[in-house]
């Protein structure tokens, strides 16, 4: 299965892929078409066949895909099944709420430790683990050797962090923080998640719309 040179948008609907898939099993479809797929997932049956054969051969003609298989070989690609092991910097809300909220393990990750600068929150728990001290991070690096880490904190302070990061040999981030990694770090794998941008989006859809709110208003 070749996976080389693959571009960054045929990467992103992977995901789609593998949950729009999900919901087909619990519908109890066990095989579905392209140009059904692309029907759901608003895609053309062209660009569906596009992606997945940047993989290798998927489905059958006049069959279509297994819908199971195409699940498992999509999660395979994704490594769903690697657990990673990852660690969460910041426990304050958006910290907390990725600790409880995500199902790590299903995602092919393990979070293997929770850290904070605010020595107030040392131990205490958050999804039955203890928050440790931001000051243990280097140590804890050292010993446990984590591949991944989730950056919920503040620009303010994200650049040393991630300093030890890297020194501690971590080179993938979740980055909640506005802190740009890859200028300094080109090197590593860094997601970003910026919740503003979506809503700053959100916002010229509505007026693209016709959904704003002078809109709406009748006098």
């Amino acid at each position: 299965m070749q996976e080389k040179n693959i571009s960054k948008s045929v990467i992103r609907r992977l995901p789609r892929y593998y949950r729009f898939l999900g919901e087909l099993l619990k519908e109890g479809a066990e095989k579905i078409s392209s140009r059904e797929l692309s029907e759901r997932m608003r895609l053309t049956a062209s660009q569906i066949r596009q992606d997945l054969n940047c993989f290798g051969g998927f489905g059958q003609q006049g069959y279509g895909y297994n819908v199971s298989e195409l699940r498992e070989q999509i999660g395979a690609i994704l490594h769903l099944d690697d657990a990673r092991t990852v660690i969460l910097i910041g426990a304050g809300n958006l910290g907390r709420a990725v600790a409880v909220h995500i199902d790590f393990e299903r995602y092919g990750c393990r979070l293997v430790g929770i850290f904070d600068r605010d020595d107030t929150l040392t131990g205490e728990s958050i999804a039955g683990m203890r928050i440790r001290s931001a000051d243990e991070l280097r140590a804890f690096c050292a010993a446990e050797h984590p591949a991944m880490a989730i950056l919920c904190i503040p620009r303010d302070g994200a650049e040393d962090v991630v300093k030890t990061l890297i020194g501690g040999g971590v080179r993938a981030f979740w980055n909640f923080s506005h802190y740009d990694i890859h200028a300094d770090y080109p090197e590593t794998a860094v997601e970003n998640v910026h919740l503003t941008d979506s809503l700053m989006i959100l916002s010229y859809l509505m007026e693209e719309n016709g959904e704003t709110e002078d809109d709406t208003v009748t006098n």
